[in-house]
């Protein structure tokens, strides 16, 4: 199950907004000001943001802006009630994928949302490299120098996210979500036992610990 994070000061919307995601298949992380926003984009690794710009104490576009000047590239789907040409030009301009104008139709947003969300990852090369490491998503399989290298289907998702978001340390309730969707009795070592299956056959600098928070991929040389 991907994640996406839900920027809506408006608690009505925002908890209407997170049910119409959940039965399209997201899970919403939700945050309601600029500083919350900026920090759950340094803690998690997701697939899109979906974005107010009227915010308490700051605007949406500061949010983005920071974004985009960190080369972080994920998709970003403005929702606002302000119309004016000139706010939506300054949010595509500042590095907005789309922008949609409250008040909007349930399907339409989800429509937007999963368009933006395909844009992005056909913009990015299909496969994932990692040193010799290569992971490609269209066949769901994995080379290490050349060879293919058999992983099991809850260790190739943990790889997978790992490599999505290399560079950044992804907490492990963040991992438990991505390999089992938010479904299932996972255990408290759940994941480091993939990390461990994953050093096993990739070798053991390929997962670097960081204690008490999670993991991520190890460094690129």
């Amino acid at each position: 199950m991907d994640s996406v994070l839900l920027v809506e000061d408006d608690r009505m919307l925002g908890d209407a907004l997170e049910a119409a995601l959940a039965q399209d298949g997201w899970r919403a992380d939700r945050s309601e000001d600029v500083a919350a926003a900026r920090l759950a984009l340094v803690d998690h690794c997701y697939a899109a943001v979906l974005l107010d710009l009227g915010l308490p104490r700051g605007s949406g576009l500061e949010v983005l802006a920071g974004m985009r000047e960190r080369y972080d590239t994920t998709p970003v789907l403005i929702i606002t009630a302000r119309d004016r040409l000139s706010d939506r030009i300054r949010g595509l301009d500042g590095g907005a994928d789309d922008y949609i104008l409250k008040p909007f139709q349930r399907d339409e947003l989800l429509a937007r949302l999963r368009a933006v969300v395909r844009r992005s990852r056909g913009r990015v090369a299909p496969q994932l490299r990692w040193r010799d490491l290569v992971l490609d998503p269209a066949t769901r399989s994995v080379t290490l120098g050349g060879a293919p290298v058999a992983l099991g289907a809850h260790e190739y998702r943990t790889l997978l996210a790992l490599m999505e978001c290399e560079g950044r340390v992804l907490a492990r309730a963040h991992l438990e979500d991505r390999i089992y969707g938010g479904d299932g009795a996972i255990g408290s070592n759940t994941v480091a036992v993939y990390v461990h299956q994953l050093r096993r056959k990739l070798g053991e600098d390929v997962v670097v610990t960081v204690h008490g928070y999670g993991y991520r991929l190890g460094d690129p040389a």
